[in-house]
């Protein structure tokens, strides 16, 4: 059987699915979703972007191969690169390596890196607020387990760079 594999760049404020959220209300607008940018039937996303996050997604409808990425009994490495407020100390950098507690949860360790430029990267519409006294930093991130938002919650668990 023939599958298809598809690289996408999933931008700002689009969700990683194919269809609208249930409850589109005033409240609940309609969002962009895969199915905006993505004109090719039978292929799903392997793992999640958050709306507010952007960033390269697999899709295909080879089931086997999306299995062994996205389960967690494998271990299969996800780099992100995050951008955070102010500079990172290196007891930061090191908490995260270590695995943090995120909602009672104890994250695997990862592979964490400063990085000592500002990746380059398509530009972001809207772009991302820039606050003029506090620097900010690039950080890559190696997780071996995918759980909901958990860059964000890892990073803000050891937010106190300095």
């Amino acid at each position: 059987m023939s599958h298809q594999y598809l690289l996408f760049y999933k931008p700002y404020d689009v969700l990683t699915q194919f269809s609208q959220p249930s409850a589109a209300t005033a409240d609940a607008p309609t969002r962009s979703t895969l199915k905006d940018f993505i004109p090719v039937s039978d292929v799903y996303p392997v793992g999640r972007l958050d709306r507010d996050s952007e960033g390269l997604l697999l899709l295909t409808g080879d089931g086997r191969l999306q299995h062994r990425l996205c389960d967690p009994k494998f271990h299969h490495p996800r780099t992100y690169w995050v951008q955070v407020e102010r500079v990172p100390d290196e007891m930061a950098l090191q908490r995260l390596r270590q695995g943090v507690v995120i909602q009672d949860y104890q994250t695997r360790p990862a592979t964490i890196r400063l990085l000592a430029a500002e990746p380059d990267l398509a530009p972001r519409h809207p772009p991302i607020r820039m606050r003029k006294h506090i620097p900010t930093a690039w950080i890559e991130i190696t997780l071996t387990e995918g759980r909901n938002r958990q860059v964000r919650r890892m990073t803000a668990a050891v937010a106190s760079f300095r």
